[in-house]
């Protein structure tokens, strides 16, 4: 019986397999573990104390830490976030500021060069002014002298009839047509003396000739320095001896104006012109004197009323110094014999006038 239930014991049954029994070819890996689950009318013992703590012993001091670390990122955000802000409000400004500038910067650049523009073309209208100017002048100084004058370029010296009416002031002719006979030529014609015999000073001759090779205006040269003594001087030399002086230096620095005066009764004169003369008095002689002119120095505009004689003088001294000029700055183009012999002739004028010849107005 037992050998029965032996044989029939599906635990003894060769064909009965256990649940628990791994199969041949499962290894000790690939086995499922196994899974116990407690019966419904049975409960779990509660484990016995062994020395370690449980998971939830060890997670409440973390979760108490958490909130304050936590807190002090969000300061740290915040702070950053401000910094942040900071610097973008000011490069914002620094760009701002430096498009600022460059606008200004360009302005300022577009308003120089507008100026500098105008100059540009102020001067090159003065320049162009200039040139004609001297282009006028050379063709006169070629053609015209003071002892015989282009009377096509000068209509101011043509007759009354002839030039018609004209305001302003008429300027006397030159006194060598009366006086001195003898007239400069044009250059390359010889000189022929008319009614009068003339002959070259070689003193002052060799003088000019000198000053002629480097002419300047220096009165310490010896030419000028004899004509200044000789000419100049006594020519400029009147009874009010420091408005002399100042008609002197303006005349030499080629800043005096003579005006003439208005047929009308002229308007109440400045106190410098009445002190030193009236229309009835000259301010260079002191003479009881009809004056028909006045003159100016410089960038004043005081008036000195001056007679006819002693305008007679300051202009032959303005006609010599003005042909000096001309010929320091290269205008006279004529060989030295005939220059010598205008300079003479201008010279006889500061005589003359001195003396007290001048000419009549009409």
């Amino acid at each position: 019986m037992n050998q029965a239930a032996k044989l029939t014991s599906p635990r003894h049954d060769p064909q009965y397999s256990s649940p628990f029994a791994s199969s041949p070819t499962q290894t000790r890996a690939t086995r499922r573990p196994l899974r116990l689950s407690p019966s419904p009318g049975r409960a779990w013992a509660p484990a016995k104390a062994t020395g370690r703590r449980p998971p939830e012993a060890w997670r409440r001091p973390l979760e108490g830490r958490r909130p304050k670390e936590l807190k002090l990122k969000d300061e740290e955000c915040e702070r950053l976030s401000r910094v942040r802000e900071q610097l973008e409000r000011e490069l914002e400004e620094l760009t701002a500021s430096l498009f600022e500038e460059a606008h200004k910067m360009v302005r300022a650049a577009n308003m120089k060069q507008a100026a500098s523009e105008k100059q540009l073309k102020e001067a090159r209208g003065k320049i162009d002014m200039l040139q004609a100017e001297v282009t006028a002048l050379k063709t006169l100084v070629l053609t015209s002298t003071p002892a015989s004058p282009n009377r096509e370029l000068h209509p101011q010296l043509l007759s009354p009839t002839k030039a018609g009416p004209r305001k302003g002031h008429l300027r006397h002719k030159s006194t060598s047509s009366t006086l001195c006979p003898a007239v400069c030529p044009a250059a390359g014609h010889t000189l022929t003396p008319d009614k009068e015999g003339k002959e070259v000073d070689t003193t002052l001759f060799a003088e000019f000739q000198a000053w002629r090779e480097s002419p300047t205006l220096d009165k310490t040269c010896p030419f000028l320095e004899r004509v200044y003594r000789e000419d100049v001087g006594p020519c400029l030399d009147f009874t009010m001896q420091e408005l002399s002086a100042l008609v002197r230096a303006a005349v030499e620095d080629n800043t005096l104006t003579i005006e003439p005066v208005a047929s009308q009764t002229p308007p109440t004169a400045k106190v410098a012109a009445v002190e030193c003369g009236s229309t009835n008095t000259c301010a260079l002689s002191g003479l009881a004197r009809a004056c028909r002119h006045r003159i100016r120095l410089g960038d004043s505009e005081n008036h000195y009323y001056i007679s006819p004689s002693s305008r007679a003088r300051i202009t032959a001294v303005c006609n010599f110094l003005t042909y000096i000029r001309y010929i320091q700055q290269g205008l006279v183009r004529q060989e030295a014999e005939p220059m010598f012999w205008e300079i003479t002739r201008l010279r006889k004028e500061m005589s003359l006038a001195k003396l007290g010849f001048f000419p009549q107005e009409a």
